[in-house]
């Protein structure tokens, strides 16, 4: 099978390595890719939001199946137009992307079926929202309607807060258009977990539990992030508990919208908040595989995930459960300073050689660029996520940390309490 992967971060890294070892894979490009997928793809000079060239280079190459990684290209109708091609395309289509497209949307969706969330207003003129945030009962959290790469959220423990990213995010300074409408909702207490499940629009195979750390520093401090760190599985949550969950945030929502005309198929996402007062609520939904879930999950999926991911871009999901590995995994971001804000590059990365060769570490690349003499050299804010295997989540968090603390670039900085919490209650 020939398969175009889209993206060019580190989740785009952990697909590439976990479809590379398929034996159905005959030829794997990467668009654009990055210098760490460049080891295992044909990477090509192309973006992932120009789908006219991507619908060229696979019409061209009779690429049998294409996986989309970012949210963005799903958003802006990737799928409508490869499939009008007769082209095999992993992921939702523009109508139900829609879900991570529009916080609004999918608000409204949550609330017409019944999905438990935090109670919302939407507000489209920005001195509504100014007056509402005034009044409001404190904390609050605003959210960016479109898409923000997994920074538009803002939480706010006081009225000045609230205004002043209001006005940031209303005023198009920092989203753009993303943010000329905005979610504020009432801020709920609790421990997150991330639910990733595959569905052909009706047949649902849920993936492991994981949990994101989305805080820039230790003991969740500072600004929200794209994810600084993951670990998988979630002992938070029992089998019974997880399989509650499924039936409370992801069948009602891919049933839901099945019945409306607007089937979802691929990877669904959902954000959980286990409150100790409303039980678990949804947060949010995302249309693709996690970042840094992906760098968690995949490595502990026994199961070739290409066969898969090919049965649900053709309409039915013929697989009935996936294997799992029984070892745990941690995945620590390394960021660029001054991440998720301004931040310098071209860093020379050292340390990565040695790290690399050591079993079960997997070093994905997210921000990284060859340099002329062959080094790797940071081109983002997310540079690095190192994972690692263990017997255990101990056993991998003291593997990750070990290992991470031998990979260097100027002004670098990663959390060092990557599934503290989850340590501290099941010692």
């Amino acid at each position: 099978m020939k398969v175009l992967l889209i993206g060019s971060g580190a989740r785009e890294h952990a697909l590439a390595q976990k479809i590379s070892q398929s034996p159905q894979l005959k030829k794997l490009y990467a668009a654009p890719g990055n210098s760490g997928i460049s080891q295992l793809a044909e990477c090509l000079e192309i973006k992932a939001d120009n789908i006219q060239e991507l619908l060229a280079f696979a019409k061209k190459e009779s690429i049998d199946l294409t996986i989309v990684g970012p949210e963005a290209p799903l958003v802006a109708g990737i799928v409508d137009a490869f499939e009008a091609e007769g082209l095999k395309i992993f992921g939702p289509n523009q109508k139900a992307a829609r879900l991570e497209g529009s916080k609004v949307f999918s608000k409204l969706k949550m609330e017409k079926y019944g999905i438990p969330t935090a109670p919302f207003d939407v507000f489209s003129h920005i001195d509504e929202a100014k007056r509402y945030v005034i009044e409001a009962d404190l904390p609050i959290v605003i959210k960016a309607d479109g898409l923000a790469q997994g920074k538009g959220v803002k939480i706010c423990d006081t009225s000045q807060e609230a205004v002043t990213a209001l006005t940031e995010m209303m005023s198009g300074e920092s989203f753009g258009d993303a943010g000329k409408t905005v979610v504020i909702e009432r801020k709920m207490e609790g421990e997150e977990l991330s639910i990733l499940a595959l569905t052909d629009g009706e047949k649902i195979i849920p993936l492991a539990t994981s949990q994101d750390h989305k805080r820039a520093y230790d003991n969740d401090r500072g600004p929200n992030t794209g994810g600084m760190g993951a670990y998988s599985p979630c002992p938070l949550v029992s089998d019974e508990k997880f399989r509650e969950i499924i039936d409370l945030a992801i069948k009602p929502m891919v049933q839901g919208m099945a019945k409306e005309g607007i089937p979802y198929r691929g990877l669904l996402y959902a954000g959980i908040m286990l409150t100790k007062d409303a039980g678990p609520i949804v947060l949010e939904y995302n249309c693709r595989f996690g970042d840094p879930e992906a760098e968690v999950v995949l490595p502990r999926l026994k199961s070739d995930l290409l066969p898969v991911l090919y049965q649900i871009a053709c309409g039915k999901l013929e697989t009935e459960t996936l294997e799992w590995h029984d070892q745990a995994c941690i995945a620590i971001v390394m960021a660029s300073g001054g991440y998720p804000g301004h931040y310098d590059t071209n860093f020379e990365i050292r340390g990565i050689e040695s790290v690399s060769s050591q079993e079960n570490i997997f070093i994905f690349h997210a921000g990284t660029v060859k340099g002329s003499g062959g080094e790797f050299r940071t081109s983002g804010g997310r540079v690095l996520a190192v994972s690692a295997l263990g017997e255990n989540l101990r056993a991998a968090h003291d593997r990750a940390y070990q290992f991470i603390s031998k990979i260097h670039f100027n002004d670098c900085f990663y959390r060092r309490d990557i599934g503290r919490r989850a340590l501290e209650v099941f010692r």
